[in-house]
């Protein structure tokens, strides 16, 4: 093995329990495992069957999120939630939480929100960790220079009653993205358009780090963005070196390291950047310049292209498999091609997610809807991604600008990103959302989604159809 390593290298040999021999798995230590109600109640009752116990409980942490209503919240009481599935699932988790001594955010407490919003804002997500989750999205916290990786139930409770996990190594990917972001494009915009290159089985096999300039010069709370699709590119993770923002970010956060903790902490962080001279197995340039603002036209997360573009037509794809899933998109988004994307009518938008409601997010839709009216045939959910955001954005008067120009003002929780709650859309409803899934259904059955930045969701409420704040 060459002495020059990448982030990902360093985080992973740094976490190597057992290597695995002949090509076996290695087991590899895991330093948080985070824990909703959808996908743990299966391996809680996994330990009960057999007896055992947490390893180590403090190493968990768990929220309410993606069942839980948007509004009507009043505290934590559990008949605010109606579906009775919902319920009993929010239920279970607070049941399982009190007998293995996990710590809980539940609905109605400060803490609360979804559980990727919720890790970062704690300071519990930190540089070098190995983070785990059963839910795919856990790749947000790459963006603090972890490998946060989303697992499945059994996965799930392997790690709770070992506190490892037996994985093979991945792959590398460097996304290298020069230059400097225009006026009007975000973090969405770069990493729609990295799907939209290397599709949504290009980083299969591999963990991505995002490179380059444009990345360097981003907040933590665009990182986020960045890293969170990653898994919608097909990686296992998606990595950003620690640098000088992360650890301003970081520093007096609840769970972040303090006095000389903190320091030893950031000594260490400063080593884990990519080694000059190491090598990635596969490399990708983004020219960040040329970018424009990117929406989605079909029913995956590579099928986007620049506003200013028009829905494709199916002719045009080199491949047939391409051409028949174009053709198979189309059919069900109801759109023709050769359409521009600025011409397509929206019914409903959505700006929240562990994609895109964090303060950042809601700061820059709000800029946009300032003084102005949401279109009389569309409708806008404003959902926070976590209880202190929804605080911190009503100290900040946003939740006036939002309700003044005509949008919903919900609680905080995963809302509309899946169909799991009663944010969902009618079939044929078609929507504009900062999530990251635009799948068949995704947002209820029927539904028609296209993912947007916050930028675009607000000017698209205004104009009723896609739209960049330019267009205002």
């Amino acid at each position: 093995m060459s002495d020059k390593l990448t982030l990902a290298e360093k985080v992973w040999h740094d976490h190597v329990v057992a290597p695995g021999a002949d090509g076996e798995p290695d087991l590899i230590y895991i330093d948080l495992q985070l824990l909703h109600e959808v996908t743990s109640p299966q391996a809680f009752e996994g330990l009960r069957m057999s007896g055992r116990t947490l390893r180590r409980p403090d190493l968990h942490l768990a929220t309410e999120d993606h069942n839980v209503p948007t509004v009507g919240v009043v505290g934590g009481n559990l008949l605010d939630i109606k579906d009775l599935t919902s319920r009993t699932q929010v239920a279970t988790l607070r049941k399982n939480c009190e007998e293995f001594g996990v710590r809980l955010y539940p609905m109605g407490d400060v803490k609360q929100g979804i559980v990727h919003t919720v890790g970062p804002q704690s300071g519990a997500t930190q540089p070098g960790m190995t983070i785990v989750c059963g839910d795919s999205h856990t790749s947000t916290h790459g963006a603090f220079g972890s490998i946060g990786m989303g697992i499945g139930t059994s996965e799930v409770e392997h790690v709770m009653a070992t506190q490892t996990l037996s994985l093979k190594p991945f792959k590398t990917m460097a996304v290298e993205v020069s230059g400097t972001l225009r006026e009007g494009v975000t973090a969405k915009d770069i990493i729609l358009a990295i799907i939209a290159k290397i599709g949504t089985g290009g980083g299969q096999g591999h963990i991505i780090e995002y490179r380059g300039e444009a990345i360097r010069k981003l907040s933590m709370e665009a990182r986020m963005t960045i890293c969170n699709m990653s898994i919608e590119a097909g990686a296992r993770a998606g990595m950003i070196a620690p640098d000088q923002t992360t650890f301003d970010y970081l520093e007096g956060r609840e769970f972040a390291p303090k006095g000389a903790d903190w320091d030893a902490a950031v000594a260490y962080w400063k080593t884990l950047p990519t080694d000059e001279g190491a090598e990635f197995d596969t490399v990708v340039h983004i020219d960040g310049d040329a970018l424009t603002p990117y929406v989605t036209w079909g029913t995956n997360p590579g099928q986007g292209l620049p506003l200013g573009s028009r829905v494709p037509d199916p002719e045009d794809f080199i491949t047939d498999a391409a051409k028949a899933a174009a053709a198979k998109a189309l059919k069900y988004m109801d759109l023709t091609p050769g359409t521009p994307l600025r011409d397509i009518a929206i019914d409903t938008v959505f700006l929240g997610s562990c994609t895109n409601a964090r303060m950042e997010d809601l700061r820059l839709a709000a800029g946009v809807l300032r003084g102005r009216h949401i279109n009389p045939n569309t409708r806008m959910l404003v959902v926070p991604s976590s209880a202190e955001v929804k605080r911190q954005a009503e100290e900040e008067g946003l939740d006036e600008v939002f309700r003044a120009a005509g949008a919903e003002w919900r609680t905080a929780g995963c809302s509309m990103c899946l169909g799991m709650n009663p944010d969902q859309l009618a079939p044929g409803e078609r929507s504009a959302s900062t999530s990251n899934r635009n799948f068949e259904g995704r947002q209820g059955p029927g539904g028609r989604t296209h993912l947007v930045s916050p930028l675009v969701a607000a000017a698209t409420a205004v104009a009723g159809h896609l739209a960049a704040p330019a267009d205002l």
